[in-house]
């Protein structure tokens, strides 16, 4: 299938400020691109790319004075198949785990594992290792918290979403992450591109969205705790140890965000000379 993304934002500044940002999809992903993947800016400003720690396309560049505008328009093939399940994937050992996954088994900003390591063991103790453990504590972060896009808090923790029992997809996110890692599971955060595809229609404006990944069976395996159910076409944009590596954007001084418009449709053919939306195709039902 063929999924049309992009986005239009928008930021306001009284003084230059330089910004990196994270907008473009993974290198991994960039083969299946079917038209050019561009991050244009109004006013055009130098725009430098490097491959951060994590393996994702960092951007980087200065708003000016008054600000800038950041937009995006391509399309990207896709398998049209949901995430995979493999109930059969089992935990490895911490000893026995590649060097490079160790460092998603660690605290981190927003996933304080110690605090939340009795809480973690009480729900995984009754099932069995492996992929049933990851998807009962997938279970608890979706039951746990209620979303509620109005209680967005940019300083919530998995600690205090566990305690406050609302948030928004990251705090999902950065819950089922660190009780996963309270019990020796690597996993990592992710953030991209998730629209509305095999499912009924939703009633809220298009956003960006958060999910992770759990290191299984020796590879990745893709859970969110917010929607809990297999999904079509997730363009991931970045992965790290929580929000902090995956920010969308970070602004060295202060930027004021006064639009931000994100789209993700299944689209027939390759066209962007139409508006956003008007190339979709109708829902299919799940």
């Amino acid at each position: 299938m063929l999924i049309r993304c992009g986005f239009d934002i928008r930021f306001e500044t009284q003084v230059p400020v330089p910004m990196l940002a994270l907008l473009s999809v993974r290198p991994e992903r960039q083969a299946q691109l079917r038209s050019p993947e561009v991050l244009a800016t109004d006013p055009g400003v130098p725009v430098r790319q490097y491959i951060d720690p994590f393996g994702n396309v960092c951007s980087r560049f200065t708003v000016p004075a008054g600000g800038i505008t950041l937009r995006s328009d391509f399309v990207i093939e896709d398998t049209g198949l949901p995430d995979a399940v493999a109930p059969d994937a089992p935990q490895h050992p911490v000893e026995d785990l590649p060097y490079d996954v160790l460092q998603f088994l660690m605290s981190s900003r927003y996933c304080e594992v110690s605090l939340l390591a009795n809480e973690a063991w009480d729900l995984a103790k009754a099932h069995r290792s492996g992929w049933a453990r990851v998807q009962a504590l997938v279970d608890a972060a979706h039951e746990r918290i209620e979303f509620d896009y109005m209680k967005a808090n940019s300083e919530r923790t998995a600690r205090s979403a566990f305690d406050e029992r609302f948030g928004v997809c990251r705090d999902f996110a950065h819950l089922a992450i660190t009780l996963c890692r309270a019990i020796n599971v690597p996993a990592r955060y992710c953030t991209g591109y998730l629209g509305d595809i095999g499912i009924a229609p939703v009633d809220a404006p298009m956003d960006f969205s958060a999910w992770f990944e759990a290191y299984l069976g020796g590879r990745w395996y893709t859970f969110d705790a917010r929607h809990n159910t297999p999904r079509i076409a997730r363009i991931v944009m970045a992965r790290g140890r929580d929000a902090t590596d995956a920010a969308l954007t970070t602004a060295f001084g202060s930027a004021k965000l006064v639009r931000f418009d994100v789209h993700t449709d299944e689209v027939a053919s390759i066209d962007l000379s139409r508006p956003p939306g008007e190339t979709a195709l109708p829902q299919r039902s799940a």
